[in-house]
């Protein structure tokens, strides 16, 4: 690995000899080229168009390995830093890091020891979370914390507030104590007026606290994500399930900590719908089903070899989907965006010949770099099946 003083020395790399860009656009999955160049922590050209070897600091020689755009995880209960009293354990989001994940998007702190349940309590908690998040990368993993839970007495003026404080998330409605749809919707309302993007709890009830959530319920305060449709961890019925997808255009959230039958019967509808461009993939942990490092890759396994969805368009609803979604610069290779990147292939031993063709099998891919800010942070990771074939730097 290279030190500090070396990584910032490394402001230019060149990726060449790709077999296979993802691009992470739901409706154009892949991009034209072999290579892909990085200047100051973007991308700055793709394909045809990347300059000579002469131009880089550092040349990486992907052998024919895929590179896709890093994962981000739609769905995480942090508190502060790399730790979970959940389950009482350190270093979590550096375990995702080594499954691909380079962004992650929290659904509220639900799982902070006394967490305060009046206004006051809830406003300060979220400007907290998020300012440590923008404070502090866990591992480099780019964590959006400080997701409001909605209790009862927050008015307009604290909305206000909070995005004044720079608070843009709102964790899943149902996990505070504002439950019924009106109320809910009225804050949800104040919240899109100031900026904000908002989840809502939709299925079973999860933790002590949380309500059972319907498609009634979810229709009516109109969040910017249904989180966790096929189930936090039980499952909506199939058919609330298909309520949401025909009644109305709202984000979609699969996870890897709920049902797995519902997942496929979500996923095809908007497959048959021409609607992927709503799935997002995030894994609902740290929770009670545990902490689970690949548990993004595990679910585009699954909507890859049995939904019988592209696996580059399986790729682009963990990335791009989100991003777009959430309004961030990374999750794509487009010139411009943010160099977060992951390089990986088929695992030794797969019938796959390549990443994708692993994952359309069923199997996880090998995950041999990590990318952040065109800066390398996993090299070669601890937690998936070794690639066939490794970059040369």
């Amino acid at each position: 690995m290279f030190s500090r003083k070396e990584r910032k020395a490394l402001s230019t790399l060149l990726f060449k000899n790709i077999g296979c860009l993802v691009s992470g656009i739901i409706n154009e999955p892949y991009c034209a080229g072999d290579s892909l160049f990085i200047k100051d922590g973007l991308i700055a050209a793709i394909g045809d168009a990347s300059p000579s070897e002469e131009d880089a600091d550092l040349i990486i020689d992907v052998q024919g390995a895929t590179v896709a755009p890093g994962l981000i995880d739609s769905h995480v209960h942090p508190v502060l830093g790399d730790f979970t009293p959940r389950q009482n354990m350190l270093g979590f989001i550096e375990s995702s890091l080594h499954g691909g994940v380079t962004t992650m998007i929290s659904a509220g702190e639900a799982h902070v020891p006394g967490r305060p349940k009046d206004p006051a309590g809830a406003k300060a908690l979220a400007i907290l979370c998020h300012k440590s998040s923008c404070n502090h990368r866990p591992a480099g993993v780019k964590l959006h914390g400080g997701a409001l839970i909605l209790e009862k007495g927050l008015q307009e003026e604290d909305f206000d507030e909070l995005a004044a404080e720079g608070v843009w998330l709102v964790g899943e409605v149902g996990l505070g104590s504002v439950k019924e749809p009106e109320e809910a919707a009225q804050m949800i309302c104040w919240a899109h007026r100031h900026g904000m993007k908002a989840m809502m709890h939709t299925g079973g009830t999860s933790i002590p606290g949380s309500s059972v959530v319907t498609a009634d319920d979810v229709l009516t305060v109109q969040p910017d994500v249904a989180s966790h449709v096929n189930g936090g961890p039980p499952a909506p019925s199939f058919k609330e399930i298909a309520r949401l997808v025909s009644e109305s255009q709202i984000a979609l959230e699969i996870v890897h900590c709920g049902n797995p039958k519902a997942a496929d019967y979500a996923a095809r509808l908007l497959l048959v719908k021409g609607e992927l461009h709503r799935l997002i993939l995030g894994n609902d942990a740290p929770s009670g089903t545990g902490v689970i490092p690949l548990g993004i890759l595990r679910v585009m396994a699954q909507l890859a070899s049995l939904s019988e969805i592209s696996p580059a368009k399986v790729w682009a609803a963990a990335s791009g989907n989100t991003a777009r979604l959430y309004g961030l610069n990374t999750g794509r290779l487009e010139v411009g965006r943010e160099a977060d990147l992951v390089v990986l292939d088929a695992p030794m031993g797969s019938v796959g010949e390549d990443a994708m063709e692993a994952l359309t099998a069923g199997d996880l891919p090998g995950v041999a770099l990590v990318l952040i800010d065109g800066q390398i942070v996993v090299k070669r990771s601890r937690n998936t099946p070794p690639p066939k074939r490794r970059p040369l730097l």
